[in-house]
């Protein structure tokens, strides 16, 4: 077990395919920072062609304290040990600013399904960061995504909270966050 581990995503919203690498990552390290990509769409938009939903307010409709505020909830949910885990930004989109907010003697785990994880992946090796693939599944193997979320809650359907942790669609429903998507996906 390494002492330091560090994950990142954008966790718009977050959904139990991304818990599963949350908690994978957990039980590699005994402290694991969880790094929120894209924390400020402006200022952090997507930088790679790869990125394609580092730039849209639709794609993105959860500030950055918000989205810090879900993961707490949800750690919690799952009981994980509050000095186990810190949240921080992840500008994955500026990389030379990561030293600034991410820890470099991290081991650095990844979930390698798409073009843009390897592309990420390759930045972070790139800045001579020490990484961990925790699995490379196909795309056709990942399952329900924040996007497939977002999608059923534009449309109504009320299955996209099987699709999440109690605490997130509470979350969710209780700041107004879902009828924020509805009305970003009906923006003409």
């Amino acid at each position: 077990m390494t002492e330091v581990g560090v994950i990142h995503a954008r966790f718009q919203v977050l959904h139990l395919k991304q818990m599963e690498y949350i908690l994978a990552a957990k039980m590699r390290c005994k402290k694991l920072y969880i790094g929120v990509s894209h924390p400020d769409i402006v200022n952090f938009a997507a930088s790679s062609n790869l990125d394609a939903h580092g730039v849209t307010k639709r794609d993105n409709p959860m500030t950055y304290i918000e989205r810090y505020q879900m993961l707490l909830a949800t750690l919690q949910e799952f009981r994980v040990k509050r000095e186990e885990f810190e949240i921080i930004p992840f500008p994955i989109s500026t990389p030379d600013l990561l030293e600034q907010y991410a820890p470099l003697e991290g081991v650095y785990y990844m979930s390698l399904m798409t073009t843009w994880d390897e592309e990420r992946l390759r930045i972070l090796q790139s800045l001579g960061l020490k990484t961990e693939v925790i699995w490379e599944r196909d795309a056709r193997e990942i399952g329900v995504t924040s996007s497939d979320i977002k999608e059923m809650i534009a449309a109504g359907n009320a299955d996209w909270k099987s699709k999440v942790p109690k605490s997130v669609s509470e979350f969710v429903v209780s700041r107004g966050i879902e009828e924020r998507i509805r009305e970003l996906h009906y923006v003409s």
